[in-house]
């Protein structure tokens, strides 16, 4: 009787085991960018960088920042960095970004924001140089460099 039950939780667990998928580890990845832009009701922006996973992967991106608002100026980041939110491949990190942001400068400036793309939050921040002043809703696309 006992054989037959430790015989039978060994194969259910067995089953278990076969049958569940591995769940994949999260990795944490960071980006460091350039962007250049400027803004006169419509916003756009586009630059460079790197992200770097703990993992071992990482790729060169090209970065687009496109929308509109009430927004005017002209602006360089020329270090920046960011945080996503964990993920399973660094595949999840590109695509298109919802971003909103307020801005006022004039000359050296810093700046940080928030966006999400479905379930992956980015966190940027960055120093450069500028002349703005609005406020803008759009997108933040990241893709591989080609």
């Amino acid at each position: 009787m006992k054989a037959r039950v430790l015989a039978s939780v060994s194969l259910f667990s067995l089953l278990i085991a076969v049958c569940l998928p591995a769940q994949a580890r999260a990795t944490k990845c960071s980006i460091r960018y350039t962007l250049q832009g400027w803004s006169a009701f419509y916003k756009t922006a586009s630059g460079n960088g790197t992200i770097t996973c703990d993992d071992g992967q990482s790729a060169a991106v090209s970065i687009r920042a496109t929308g509109g608002g009430l927004t005017v100026g002209k602006s360089k980041v020329s270090d920046g960095r960011g945080k996503f939110s964990e993920v399973a491949s660094i595949g999840e990190l590109f695509g298109a970004y919802a971003n909103a942001e307020a801005h006022a400068g004039m000359g050296p400036s810093s700046s940080a924001q928030v966006m999400t793309k479905g379930t992956v939050s980015l966190e940027l921040t960055g120093t450069g140089q500028g002349v703005d002043l609005g406020f803008s809703f759009g997108k933040f696309t990241i893709s591989k460099r080609k």
